[in-house]
């Protein structure tokens, strides 16, 4: 398959792919949104709404215009279906991670991970997951269907098994849910309290990194389908963004921003900041 240059892409990411250690892509797929769907036009506002900020980071003294990175536009996913949409971003992971790059997705719902976790099991057996969020997204099904943002992380434990998922932020679910992962994923829930324990633990190992950014509380991210009151701030994730990049993180997405819902675009152009210190973290 030939790699070719998106005609809009996220500011700083502009590199051939050739030459690119990143590859940024969107995933713009909300078939299985349980409350308000949006997610789709995620990607498309990050790009057009990315010019909006700068390319350095003061935070870390970084630039994107130093990184290769190349922004392969989104892909054309199948509306109403989400096996074959999954099939897809797999695919197209897969291939990412045979040429020995770093795939970076923006969602999207919260689904689409299980498509590059998949690509990313099938590489690294002995894969690591790493997600922020509000929602533990450990139902086994979501009204009778098994494949649902809801059900993301049930799906990814089936890959990657006990106590491999180490999960931050939550603070919604079934009370089901939370039994379950007592005894087969590790849950901190309302903060991000015990990273640097848990970036200890993963060290050396393939960490597949999943934000998703309803994990913010609202007050300061309203731009998302499912908000959730109790979250952590703008700082406290970037912090924790910058702390997991000592990881080998070998893949990562942010996803759940539903741009609709914040007509400001405070929640877009913050999503935008957050994406340019992962880029710059994983670079």
């Amino acid at each position: 398959m030939k790699m070719n240059k998106n005609i809009q892409t996220f500011i700083g990411c502009d590199h051939d792919y050739e030459e690119s250690r990143i590859v940024l892509f969107g995933a713009p797929f909300d078939s299985t949104t349980s409350f308000r769907p949006g997610t789709r036009f995620a990607s498309a506002a990050m790009r057009s709404e990315s010019f909006g900020i700068e390319t350095y980071s003061p935070y870390l003294d970084a630039d994107l215009e130093d990184r290769h990175i190349f922004d392969g536009g989104d892909l054309e996913l199948v509306f109403g279906n989400a096996a074959k949409s999954l099939a897809i971003i797999e695919g197209y992971v897969w291939q990412i991670l045979n040429d020995r790059k770093i795939p970076c997705m923006i969602g999207g719902e919260h689904l689409v991970t299980l498509g590059a976790v998949r690509a990313a099991f099938n590489t690294y057996s002995d894969l690591h997951i790493l997600h922020f969020d509000a929602h533990a997204d450990l139902r086994d099904d979501y009204l009778g269907e098994k494949l649902s943002h809801a059900t993301v992380m049930r799906r990814c434990h089936e890959l990657v098994g006990d106590w491999r998922i180490h999960q931050f932020g939550v603070r919604s679910g079934e009370r089901a849910e939370f039994r379950w992962a007592k005894d087969h994923v590790y849950t901190t829930k309302f903060n991000l309290a015990g990273l640097e324990q848990a970036v200890a633990a993963l060290k050396g190992k393939p960490v597949y990194l999943t934000i998703d950014l309803d994990v913010l509380d609202p007050s300061v991210f309203p731009g998302t389908g499912t908000p959730e009151a109790g979250g952590v701030s703008f700082e406290e994730l970037r912090s924790a963004i910058s702390a997991v990049s000592r990881l080998n993180i070998v893949a990562a997405d942010m996803n759940e921003l539903s741009p609709i819902y914040d007509q400001s675009g405070a929640s877009t152009a913050l999503a935008c900041k957050l994406l340019r210190e992962l880029l710059l973290q994983l670079g």
